[in-house]
């Protein structure tokens, strides 16, 4: 069994919902991203997205784009991205790592060679956004020989016969992407999320996460009640925006909020 389907499978056991915050690596330093992660754990996550640095980054609003921006001037890479997750599982062996990037940085060092570097750095899940399905079978069959699991964003207008496809080829847990727009766009409507993953989970079993518009506890209280997962990203990076003269001070309101959401999620 995988980390992450171990992961979601102790959750459900235990009545909770998986908080999974997202990070783009590097930013705003590459030696700000090791400590911060293992700091997330000490918070109470339960999987970590590390974002991918990548120039166009095109599902990602203002927010995540500047984040990519300072990473890659910092000279933040796929392979840079790997070495991170490789030192952190020194010592940390339970915590799922899912990289989550475009397409590009993986077709540049070849699909198999990604999976051997992402195996060797034991990555758990892969998300890559400008991959569909249709065309991500090779890429996620050999991720599959390897034990790492392939996931697919849905979104608010995916058909029945896309949902079907994307459960099929995809695993470890479907990210439900709740609002049409880029990431840190808009507001919830939690009635349009609980329908939406009520017609996603009559088609799969399959855990579903749900991320695009988390931006502080209570709402990550609401979403945790209708799926599996809540996921954060925006509103983490902001912190970092918001303190880049004092990193320290990021990393203690980006866990304040983490602690915060843990709290509100399990009460």
């Amino acid at each position: 069994m995988s980390r992450l389907a171990a992961t979601f499978e102790q959750l459900a056991k235990s009545g909770r919902k998986a908080l999974i915050p997202f990070i783009t690596t590097g930013d705003p330093t590459p030696d700000f991203t090791l400590p911060l992660m293992h700091e997330m754990v000490k918070a109470g996550v339960d999987i970590i997205e590390l974002g991918v640095p990548f120039s166009d980054p095109m599902a990602d609003g203002p927010v995540i784009q500047r984040a990519s921006e300072r990473a890659l001037a910092h000279k933040m890479s796929l392979r840079k991205t790997l070495a991170i997750a490789a030192e952190f599982r020194k010592t940390d062996q339970q915590t799922p790592i899912v990289l989550m990037g475009y397409l590009n940085p993986i077709e540049a060092m070849g699909y198999e060679g990604f999976a051997n570097a992402a195996q060797r750095a034991d990555i758990d899940g892969v998300l890559t956004v400008d991959l569909p399905p249709e065309e991500g079978e090779q890429c996620a069959a050999l991720l599959k020989e390897r034990g790492i699991d392939t996931i697919f964003l849905l979104a608010p207008n995916s058909t029945n016969d896309r949902i079907k496809k994307m459960a099929a080829v995809g695993s470890g847990y479907l990210y439900y992407v709740s609002l049409k727009g880029v990431t840190g766009a808009g507001h919830l409507d939690a009635a349009d999320v609980e329908n939406k993953l009520k017609q996603i989970k009559a088609i799969t079993k399959m855990p579903v996460s749900v991320g695009f518009g988390v931006k502080d506890a209570e709402t990550a209280k609401t979403i945790a009640a209708l799926g599996d997962g809540v996921v954060v990203g925006s509103a983490l990076i902001s912190k970092i925006e918001n303190n880049l003269d004092s990193p320290e001070q990021a990393k203690s309101e980006i866990i304040a909020l983490l602690s915060a959401m843990r709290q509100a999620i399990d009460k």
